[in-house]
């Protein structure tokens, strides 16, 4: 109900067939299929441009500096020789845990 199924979808293509005739109905098919060809085209020439001019801009850019009060010394974790190194004693086995 409402829904078009197989039947509708093959009577309409026969009528279509028979209006434009086999030949006419062939041609308009290749020249949709090249605009969708060109279509598809035009889009990726688009993408390529904005790639480019992305990249020609962040070439022209100079290196983005960090204000001067962000900029850190690296963090020092290695150990002070001043500071003696504590091990836990080995525990025994006759010890309860």
């Amino acid at each position: 109900m409402g829904g078009l199924s197989i039947w509708h979808i093959l009577i309409i293509a026969i009528i279509l067939l028979l209006l434009f005739g086999g030949n006419r109905f062939s041609s308009m098919m290749g020249d949709v299929a090249k605009g969708l060809k060109s279509f598809k085209q035009g889009m990726a020439d688009d993408e390529d441009d904005k790639y480019r001019k992305y990249d020609e801009q962040r070439r022209n850019e100079p290196p983005r500096q960090l204000p001067r009060e962000d900029r850190r010394d690296p963090i020092d974790v290695t150990p002070r020789p001043s500071e003696p190194v504590v091990s836990p004693p080995p525990t025994r086995d006759d010890e309860p845990r």
